[in-house]
């Protein structure tokens, strides 16, 4: 149980680090710092890659017929990786949006 807890922890650990990053980059973006955004969004990336392995590794162990009790700490994890994913994505959206309209008005 140790083991699965330390999983569960670590997908909450890496995907809050992920949602972090993204919130970061739509910052830098509106400040017009659109080399930070980038760069925070791959930090983003980064971290919600490696909270990713770790749900790839219990999907895994459930495939090869171990069984993990869900508990309300995964669902919160699983919940928690798939919001940060979910803000990730609409992050690059705003960062693209920003920059789009500054080089507009830059242009003009």
């Amino acid at each position: 149980m140790e083991e699965l807890e330390g999983i569960i922890f670590q997908i909450i650990l890496y995907g809050g680090n992920g949602k972090s990053s993204a919130m970061e980059a739509i910052a830098a973006a509106k400040q017009g710092d659109f080399e930070a955004a980038r760069s925070k969004l791959l930090e983003s990336a980064d971290a919600l890659n490696e909270a990713h392995k770790f749900q790839t590794s219990l999907i895994q162990g459930e495939a090869k017929g171990e069984q993990a009790t869900v508990s309300l700490l995964m669902v919160h994890a699983q919940d928690h990786l798939m919001n940060a994913i979910t803000l990730k994505d609409l992050a690059t959206e705003f960062v693209d949006l920003y920059e789009m309209i500054t080089l507009e008005k830059i242009s003009k």
